[in-house]
């Protein structure tokens, strides 16, 4: 199984930066990808963005140029770094593998705990 563990939340303010950090351990075949989601109050949760294994980083549009996806494979730890950062960016964000375990035929969707962000006008 694999396990998720997000760090790095809290209130900013508009403008300023905040680096989230997701650090995975367990036992896995492989890890497909790594990413980051996240869920805003009463709307559904959304992909931030995604780091396949050996591919180029993903992002939703409205965080392209502000939003940094990075992963340290020696450490199996996932980070985010977010920059100008808008109130629309309040959120809870949850950090995701998509992980072939032992026992398990395919691939299957991990969650960490999630970290609030909230940004203040």
């Amino acid at each position: 199984q694999v396990q998720l563990v997000e760090s790095g939340g809290g209130l900013v303010q508009a403008g300023g930066s905040l680096r989230l950090s997701c650090a995975a351990s367990g036992s896995w075949l492989s890890i497909n990808s790594m990413g980051w989601f996240r869920q805003a109050p009463g709307k559904q949760r959304d992909l931030v963005a995604i780091m396949p294994s050996g591919g180029s980083p993903n992002y939703a549009d409205s965080v392209k140029g502000r939003f940094t996806i990075s992963r340290d494979n020696a450490e199996n730890t996932l980070y985010l770094q977010m920059d100008s950062l808008k109130p629309e960016d309040t959120a809870v964000y949850y950090c995701n593998a998509y992980a072939r375990v032992r026992g398990v035929i395919g691939a299957l969707d991990y969650w960490g705990q999630g970290t609030q962000v909230t940004v203040s006008s």
